[in-house]
C-alpha cells in the first residue's frame, strides 16, 4: 500500500485532470517503484524529506537496473508531478525533482538510400513520351537533387522553375523561400516534362500537375516515392523525406560545406543539419571496413 498523498495525487489525476486510466497506472507504477526504493516499510516512508540527492540516486539504480532513457524521463516527470501537487497544497516547500537533469533519449538516425540505389533508380528505363512516368521520375529526381520537402514540392509553381539559369525557387516553413541550383541534367528532364504537360492541355500555376490536370496531393507523391523506393530496396523507409535525408547525405559525403547543406535544405539551425554528419561518418565507416584489407582480419 503507498503512501496516502500518493493516493490522493493519483485520484487528483482521475478526477480533476481527467487522466486517462492507463496514463494514471503509469503514475503509479512510477511512484510504487520510487516508494519501494527509499523503504521496504510504508509506514516509516516520508516523501517531505527527499532530496535532489535521492532522485538522482534512484536515476542512477533504474539505469544499472536496465531502464531505457524514455523511461528514466517518464520517472523524472512523474516525481515532478507529484511534488508539484504536494508543493500547491503547502506539504513541501521545494520540489526535489525539479532539478534534476532528464536524461537524453538518442535521436534515431535519418533514413537514407545508398548512392547506388538511387543511381539504379534513376537510370532505369521508361517511357519518354509517357507524361506520367516523366513527371514522376522527375519528382524523384527533384526530391534527390534539391532536398526539398514534399510540401515544397507540391507548392512549387511553374514560374519559379527557371532552366536557363539552372535554379528554382522554393517556398519553405516560416514563409522562407530559398533558392536552390540544379545541374543540366534536371534541365532536359524539366523541359522534357513541360513539354508533354503542355500538350496534356495543362495550365495550371503549379509545376507539378496530374495527368489530368490540378495540383498533386501529399499520399499521391508519398505513393510514388514509396514504390519507386521498394523497387531498389536499401532502406527500411520510403517516404519522400527520406530522399531530403539522402540529399544532405550525398552532399556531405561528396565534400560540400555544413553550412551550404544547411541553406539548401531549409534549416533554421545548424544544429538540425549536424545531425547528417552522423550519417556521413557511419557510411564512411562501413566503407572503410568493406574496402580496406586490414580492416578486418581474416577468420573475424
Amino acid at each position: 500500500m503507498m503512501d496516502t498523498t500518493i493516493e490522493q495525487f493519483l485520484q487528483y489525476l482521475s478526477h480533476e485532470l481527467n487522466y486517462s486510466r492507463l496514463t494514471v497506472a503509469a503514475y503509479r507504477n512510477d511512484l510504487r517503484q520510487w516508494c519501494q526504493s527509499l523503504t521496504s516499510n510504508a509506514s516509516d516512508l516520508d516523501l517531505k524529506s527527499v532530496t535532489v540527492a535521492d532522485v538522482r540516486l534512484w536515476m542512477v539504480q533504474r539505469s544499472q537496473a536496465g531502464d531505457c532513457a524514455r523511461t528514466l524521463q517518464r520517472k523524472v516527470q512523474s516525481l515532478r508531478a507529484l511534488y508539484r501537487y504536494m508543493m500547491k497544497r503547502g506539504l513541501v516547500s521545494e520540489n526535489p525533482a525539479a532539478d534534476v537533469e532528464l536524461p537524453r533519449i538518442p535521436k534515431p538516425l535519418p533514413a537514407h538510400v545508398r548512392e547506388q540505389n538511387m543511381d539504379t533508380l534513376l537510370n532505369g528505363e521508361i517511357d519518354t513520351q509517357d507524361f506520367t512516368e516523366v513527371r514522376d521520375r522527375l519528382i524523384l529526381m527533384m526530391f534527390y537533387t534539391t532536398g526539398m520537402r514534399r510540401a515544397e514540392l507540391i507548392d512549387l509553381l511553374d514560374s519559379n522553375v527557371d532552366t536557363a539559369k539552372g535554379e528554382l525557387r522554393v517556398h519553405g516553413k516560416r514563409n522562407k523561400d530559398r533558392v536552390i541550383p540544379f545541374g543540366p541534367e534536371l534541365a532536359r528532364w524539366i523541359t522534357l516534362y513541360r513539354s508533354l504537360r503542355s500538350q496534356a492541355g495543362g495550365a495550371d500555376p503549379q509545376f507539378f500537375v496530374r495527368a489530368r490536370g490540378g495540383k498533386l496531393y501529399p499520399s499521391l507523391v508519398y505513393g510514388i516515392v514509396r514504390k519507386a523506393l521498394e523497387s531498389v530496396g536499401g532502406s527500411s523507409k520510403m517516404s519522400p523525406h527520406v530522399l531530403r535525408h539522402t540529399f544532405a547525405s550525398v552532399m556531405l559525403n561528396d565534400g560540400a560545406g555544413l553550412e551550404s547543406v544547411k541553406e539548401l535544405l531549409g534549416h533554421e539551425s545548424l544544429a538540425t543539419t549536424q545531425i547528417y554528419t552522423h550519417v556521413t561518418f557511419n557510411q564512411l565507416k562501413e566503407n572503410y571496413i568493406h574496402a580496406h584489407p586490414r580492416a578486418l582480419k581474416k577468420g573475424e
